[in-house]
């Protein structure tokens, strides 16, 4: 058996959950411990980015929130192997520590964590605790907040953290950001891949209102489902506009970087993302989020003048136009709203997150 400590990373299947864990991934790693990430087949996607090093595993789990009836009945039993099978794991290669990151993945690895008595945590992105967060909370050692505040049940106490961001993005804190001018200028449209439809169909035309002479210096890169790519590529070329229109943009950092501006729906990652690097944004909610913790997410940036919110019951083209103008008009406003983004970062949330877990790690040493 390995001499290194070994940290068992669960993280459930949306970009929102495995990138924080990838932060943490790295960080690990870079301090001598190995690290499993233990997910399912649809976390399994977000892989490629993760260190090389780290060992993945894809273990039986379900979700109660999608499908009828026949596939609510068999989420238990797949729940119960996951979880038999990660204490099996846990007996073979015992970890120091156990983070959840959220998402219905993590619940064989914390579930067997807790009935082992291992040392454990979970790291919520968002203002509002996911279901399984929930679940949990009172059940783990240590609860680490990305959002502050983050709402938490009585008698439970969260470490505000901030959330961990990837090395390309923390590569690239408070990277020089130029101000829109008479030169050519870059928007970013992401829209996550839940909820982005309403974005294909009302940032485009948004972008097509503005005044011609400010269009030609414009180019705009897009990410849209891949049922709407069609459309939105068609809409941008009928305009005459200079667009990269894209299901996944495997580069968005570099993209947010140079970007003058970000269109974004308001997931905890993306928030990070935008304050850490320090860009102007127009946040766009999703409506239908739990708890409607978008809003929540986006709130503090809001308030700290880094970020503009449109919730998405008040989502119209001339909304949008009204906005995206005000912005790229006005070059002072958006150098003023570009550090006031990197201001409210947390670009040393991983490092709070690692003192954490070497902190659990010690604790668990000593008993």
């Amino acid at each position: 058996m390995s001499a290194q400590p070994l940290l068992l990373i669960a993280a459930g299947g949306t970009g929102g959950h495995m990138f924080p864990a990838q932060a943490l991934a790295e960080a690990m790693l870079h301090r001598g411990w190995r690290v499993k990430l233990s997910t399912d087949a649809r976390g399994a996607r977000y892989t490629q980015g993760f260190p090389h090093s780290t060992e993945i595993e894809e273990i039986s789990s379900a979700t109660f929130a999608r499908g009828g009836l026949l596939a609510k009945a068999v989420v238990a039993p797949r729940l119960v192997l996951g979880t038999l099978a990660s204490i099996w794991g846990f007996m073979r290669d015992k970890p120091a520590v156990v983070v959840g990151f959220g998402g219905y993945p993590t619940i064989p690895a914390l579930s067997a964590a807790h009935l082992m008595k291992l040392p454990r945590m979970i790291h919520e992105q968002n203002g509002i605790l996911g279901r399984v967060n929930k679940v949990f909370a009172p059940r783990v050692d240590a609860i680490a907040c990305g959002t502050w505040p983050t709402d938490l049940p009585e008698g439970v106490e969260g470490h505000h953290t901030g959330n961990p961001v990837r090395r390309a993005i923390l590569e690239r804190a408070e990277a020089g950001y130029i101000a829109p001018g008479d030169y050519p200028m870059e928007l970013l449209v992401i829209g996550g891949s839940q909820g982005a439809r309403i974005l294909s169909d009302v940032i485009p035309p948004a972008i097509a209102a503005l005044p011609m002479q400010m269009l030609r210096n414009i180019r705009v890169s897009h990410q849209a489902r891949e049922e709407d790519l069609e459309r939105v590529v068609g809409f941008y070329a009928e305009q005459g506009i200079n667009a990269d229109v894209q299901v996944f943009f495997n580069d968005v950092p570099r993209r947010m970087t140079e970007a003058q501006l970000v269109i974004s729906r308001a997931g905890a990652s993306s928030v990070a993302d935008l304050s850490v690097i320090g860009r102007p944004s127009i946040l766009i909610p999703y409506a239908a989020a739990t708890g409607d913790h978008q809003t929540a997410n986006a709130r503090g940036l809001v308030q700290a003048g880094g970020a503009i919110m449109i919730p998405e019951s008040r989502l119209n083209v001339d909304a949008v136009a009204e906005h995206l103008l005000t912005v790229l008009d006005n070059p002072d406003a958006a150098m003023h709203m570009a550090r006031a983004a990197a201001g409210f970062g947390k670009p040393d949330a991983t490092e709070a997150l690692v003192e954490m877990v070497e902190q659990l790690a010690a604790k668990g040493q000593s008993t």
